[in-house]
């Protein structure tokens, strides 16, 4: 594995060479540290579930200090793996599922 002067990485697979963007392979390793860890895959299958929810359903349901739920939605907040949604005093987080998805995509070309 090398990377490039165009910010490419480029992968020897037998004969031909894969071709992958650095940047996007970045941010799917982001992607893919926050959603390896236990606590926030319930919470992103509670999300899923429920659509939105509040910091405070997402600890009550998950039966966590409101602390440690806030800690973890920051590193998915990060990640780009839940958008927010101010209405009034409560933050409504929710997957975007667009990213997932387009994460999902890299790492099945990775896969192949």
């Amino acid at each position: 594995m090398k990377k490039t002067k165009s910010d490419s990485i480029s992968l020897k697979n037998g004969k031909d060479d894969i071709l992958l963007d650095y940047v996007e392979l970045r941010k799917a390793a982001l992607v893919l540290r926050a959603v390896n860890h236990k606590l926030r895959q319930r919470m992103i299958d509670l999300l899923d579930e429920s659509k939105r929810l509040t910091v405070t359903e997402i600890y009550v349901k998950l039966r966590l200090e409101q602390s440690v739920a806030s800690q973890h939605l920051a590193i998915l907040r990060k990640a780009g793996v839940v958008l927010t949604e101010r209405n009034g005093k409560f933050i409504f987080y929710s997957l975007d599922k667009g990213r997932l998805g387009h994460i999902s995509t890299i790492v099945e070309d990775l896969a192949a």
